[in-house]
């Protein structure tokens, strides 16, 4: 019998999707646009007789998350931006611990303050690593509700996979609009990587592990930052995740991640009825970025959409190697671009 669809927020469908997961622990702080993700957990982690707190503040948040992913739990918090840059120290310190949490981002505009409203600048602090010292961790981009729910489904075997920590950046449309979604059969507990590394177990000299990002030994700790480097050339092979379309024939190529991207579809589904020749290459992945896959199409043309001044489009400029005219297109301070903006910037630069 086919899966059950159901209508739900895209904040409800990360929250049920990371119970279904096995989330064991959830700790946050509330914040628009992202409350209903916290309300959600709430409710349905004291049902299944999980842990939830709502802590104090968004830096004692994450230390709890931090603290609890150490002893193997699936472990997770969610914010909006501003509350994700509070949370940067921590993310930090489980990256130089090899902690794997689930971190949920419903981005809204800023700098500072800001509002409350949808955008996208949150890209850099995402992908570059907002917190100090050199590390990654994974960043996962979903375009529609469905796709929040299953990304944020996965990102708790991704996370627990490669030991770091793993982000769902969706913005603030993406978790509060309404869509069909179905949802993953829960996780069974039994198929869950196994954590020997995690507190409360022993180590390979019988003596209780300690999980900690200290290194006070130059020599060591640049022996264990090339390691993790090492791990991440085998991220940027293995995780990478694209959606394309109509790139063999495409004049101009529209790049996208999330809202940007749905607005992309339609752009592209307008212009090709018109006799535009236009492609659509969307990052799932934000880190790793598709780098291999634009590199393959450097020299072709590209528009990126961004709701920012313009982030996403330095990694596009980057990876095409110089060889791409690379276009920009955006919408900021909670401004959303439109399909007939898209499409107006596609004939001005195809002079059609």
């Amino acid at each position: 019998m086919a899966a059950e669809k159901r209508l739900m927020k895209g904040n409800e469908a990360m929250g049920e999707a990371a119970v279904r997961a096995g989330c064991d622990a959830y700790f946050g702080y509330p914040i628009t646009p992202q409350n209903e993700l916290t309300a959600y957990m709430a409710k349905h982690m004291i049902d299944h007789k999980r842990v939830f707190i709502q802590a104090e503040s968004e830096v004692s948040a994450i230390n709890m998350v931090y603290g609890a992913a150490a002893t193997g739990a699936r472990s997770m918090t969610s914010s909006s931006s501003p509350g994700v840059s509070l949370k940067q120290e921590g993310i930090s310190y489980a990256c130089g611990a090899d902690v794997p949490m689930v971190v949920i981002n419903v981005a809204r505009s800023g700098p500072g303050l800001g509002g409350i409203s949808p955008a996208q600048g949150d890209y850099f602090q995402s992908t570059r690593g907002g917190g100090h010292g050199d590390y990654h961790h994974i960043v996962l981009a979903p375009k529609s509700v469905q796709e929040a729910a299953d990304l944020t489904f996965e990102a708790f075997d991704l996370a627990d996979e490669w030991r770091m920590p793993a982000m769902i950046l969706a913005d603030g449309m993406i978790g509060q609009m309404m869509e069909g979604v179905v949802l993953p059969e829960p996780k069974d507990p039994a198929t869950r990587v196994a954590k020997p590394w995690a507190v409360g177990n022993k180590g390979k000299r019988a003596e209780l592990n300690h999980v900690d990002s200290t290194q006070l030994v130059p020599e060591n700790f640049e022996k264990a930052l090339h390691a993790r480097y090492a791990r991440y050339d085998e991220i940027k092979r293995t995780v990478a995740r694209w959606e394309e379309q109509h790139l063999e024939d495409a004049d101009v190529i529209l790049s996208a991640y999330g809202t940007s991207a749905r607005v992309c579809l339609g752009a592209m589904q307008m212009a090709r009825k018109l006799g535009l020749k236009v492609g659509l290459l969307r990052p799932i992945t934000l880190w790793p970025f598709p780098e291999k896959r634009f590199g393959e199409l450097a020299g072709k043309r590209f528009l990126v959409v961004e709701m920012s001044m313009g982030q996403m489009v330095e990694d596009v400029r980057l990876y095409t190697h110089g060889k791409s005219e690379v276009s920009f297109y955006g919408r900021c301070g909670g401004m959303i671009p439109t399909e007939e903006d898209v499409l107006a910037e596609i004939r001005r630069i195809l002079k059609k």
